[in-house]
């Protein structure tokens, strides 16, 4: 049922003309993951180019760098998780998207969370967490990530957690204690033992050092 729910609102995302983004796109970006199982939604920001390109979130070298740590952490991206972004069209030059743009994207969103019904979300940078949360120079992404917080989408509750953008952690390729690829680590393997404790899936990397590479 979710998938038939899920196409209903991807033609209308296909269709629309609501913000300037749509004159320039190449393809609509609306989804990955299976929204049958899939116990977190993940949210992104928008679309790049490669995205754009192929109509998929997170195929460009950021969202390689984030399929490691999902399996590093042994969460499944194509099982457990359903990957969004706030907009659906990818902003010219990759710039962040204007609160116009996410404004006039926000029902496709909420949409996809109501037909999902995740038990939490994980809000992946600071642009999907200002959709949510409003932040100031007291509550930016490096203080609030890590943090379990509660947000609303139509009315409904839900945990969430922020984490580092994967294309932050391309400019910060430390492992030392504290570094933001270090917490990204901890972050994931919070969420998976808090959400997917039977998840069993083996690691494909042996330690931090493969990714401290890329």
């Amino acid at each position: 049922m979710k998938k038939e729910c899920l196409e209903i609102v991807r033609q209308k995302c296909e269709n629309c003309k609501a913000c300037a983004l749509s004159a320039s796109r190449t393809n609509t970006v609306f989804a990955d993951g299976n929204p049958e199982m899939a116990r977190l939604v993940l949210i992104g920001e928008a679309p790049g180019e490669i995205e754009d390109e192929c109509g998929r979130p997170f195929v460009g070298r950021a969202g390689q760098l984030l399929d490691e740590f999902l399996a590093e952490a042994g969460i499944s991206r194509d099982n457990d998780l359903y990957i969004i972004n706030t907009v659906k069209c990818r902003p010219p030059e990759n710039r962040v998207p204007t609160p116009e743009e996410q404004a006039a994207c926000r029902k496709f969103l909420d949409a996809q969370i109501d037909i999902i019904k995740p038990q939490a979300i994980i809000l992946c940078g600071a642009t999907a967490l200002k959709t949510f949360v409003e932040t100031d120079r007291k509550r930016t992404i490096s203080k609030l990530r890590g943090q379990w917080l509660t947000i609303t989408v139509d009315g409904v509750e839900y945990p969430a957690i922020t984490i580092f953008h994967p294309s932050y952690l391309l400019r910060n390729h430390s492992m030392e204690e504290g570094s933001p690829r270090r917490l990204m680590q901890q972050d994931l393997k919070e969420i998976k033992n808090k959400y997917l404790p039977d998840r069993n899936i083996e690691n494909i990397f042996a330690g931090s050092h493969d990714m401290a590479m890329v």
